[in-house]
């Protein structure tokens, strides 16, 4: 059953019928001078309270005709948003300041598909088209080992060496940094061999926080499960969780957290769904393969408008789980889809996999972050999607900034 499904999604036609008639897919990705986003200034900040609800409750959203008749922000409002906090694992807060170079204003780019069926309420449309990725020979290989687990209850990607890209609403609600976000950490997908006995440091402190937090020690029960955690640590990551699909982390510790200013906007107003992501520097360099970022392209030029996201979506008990679907509706800041997908899996990346440029090699890419469900208008009817926040240029030399700490390795994406 897996081996039909990547078969299915490696070799999508490069020609689709849409509404009756025959289009030309792009295959390609096509690198793109972006702008430059510059830091200018730093301020220190109070600390964070760290109180806020990481149940993101967003007002309704202005859909794609809305969106269309809303003036395109101006440069100085853009650099607003995409000025950033950063909070660092002490607990200290700064925000910089940003000036945006080399931008051209186009015209905001939208498209609407036809008779788009009203949903209900829902996460997963229907017949539930999720796979779980069970066997150890997918979970453990790129792609499927670039996805990762926050403490805070949400799913990430890894982009870098030392980083990990997530949707801003799993570390911030828009007024506050959420509980739990001040000793934020990272599961990492790992598996290891029947009776290796290499001890993790920390390993104790990290089996606490993937149970939901700190344990009362002391007790005879603690003890027992003390004791046979003392002898899983020996599989950690295999065994019998293996065995069944359940994977086993590797918790690594936040060193600093990445956030626009279009989304923490504190009590100026609500925060912007446009600007739900974040980035999360992790305290130690990882060994797996990471995919790396690149500008959402017109998603109707792909090869069936097909995106794919994994995450752990909970209620699939620790389960990395994957999906891929068409896109419904596009504006030049969100993919709206009907990709099946439940609480859990927010913040995951979604990826395209397309040729490179000159090449014959297919490679992909995060296009965008998975944000949720929203209700949308469109044309005065109430539509609920599960949505993404696109990696636009402007994003992308965002991102790359916080990455490399400056602008020289940012000017193409």
């Amino acid at each position: 059953m897996e081996n039909m499904l990547f078969w299915l999604i490696f070799f999508t036609p490069g020609w689709t019928l849409i509404d009756g008639s025959e289009m030309e897919q792009d295959f390609m990705w096509h690198l793109r001078k972006v702008p430059q986003v510059v830091s200018e200034s730093t301020f220190h900040l109070t600390s964070p309270w760290f109180e806020g609800d990481a149940k993101r409750v967003t007002n309704r959203m202005c859909g794609i005709e809305c969106q269309k008749e809303q003036p395109a922000p101006s440069l100085s409002e853009l650099e607003d948003s995409l000025s950033y906090e950063t909070v660092f694992e002490n607990g200290t807060r700064t925000l910089t300041r940003v000036k945006v170079q080399g931008l051209v204003l186009e015209p905001t780019q939208n498209s609407t598909t036809k008779g788009v069926p009203v949903r209900r309420k829902r996460q997963v449309y229907g017949t539930d088209s999720r796979f779980s990725i069970q066997d150890k020979r997918f979970l453990t290989n790129f792609p499927f080992n670039t996805a990762v687990k926050l403490s805070t209850g949400c799913s990430g990607v890894l982009i870098s060496p030392t980083h990990v890209l997530t949707a801003a609403h799993c570390v911030h609600d828009g007024k506050d940094y959420v509980k739990g976000s001040k000793k934020l950490r990272v599961g990492l997908l790992k598996m290891r061999n029947k009776g290796s006995g290499k001890k993790h440091r920390g390993s104790k402190r990290n089996k606490r926080e993937a149970n939901g937090g700190d344990q009362r020690e002391g007790t005879k029960e603690s003890l027992q499960e003390r004791a046979q955690g003392g002898r899983r640590k020996k599989e950690f990551g295999g065994g019998q969780k293996g065995a069944e699909g359940r994977p086993s982390f590797q918790w690594t510790r936040v060193k600093s957290t990445y956030i626009p200013k279009g989304w923490a906007r504190g009590e100026r107003g609500d925060p912007a769904l446009d600007y739900d992501y974040a980035l999360l520097e992790l305290k130690r360099t990882h060994k797996k393969t990471y995919m790396e970022l690149g500008v959402s392209p017109a998603i109707r030029k792909v090869p069936g408008g097909m995106i794919h996201f994994s995450g752990f979506d909970n209620d699939r008990a620790d389960q990395l789980v994957y999906r891929f679907c068409s896109v419904s509706d596009e504006s030049s800041d969100l993919l709206y889809q009907y990709c099946d997908a439940e609480s859990g899996s927010t913040g995951s990346g979604v990826y395209l996999r397309l040729k490179e440029a000159d090449k014959k090699k297919w490679k992909r890419r995060i296009i965008a972050v998975y944000s949720g469900h929203q209700w949308v208008d469109v044309h005065g009817v109430q539509k609920d999607y599960n949505v993404a926040v696109r990696i636009t240029p402007l994003k992308y030399a965002q991102i790359c900034l916080w990455i490399h700490g400056n602008d020289a390795d940012c000017a193409y994406g």
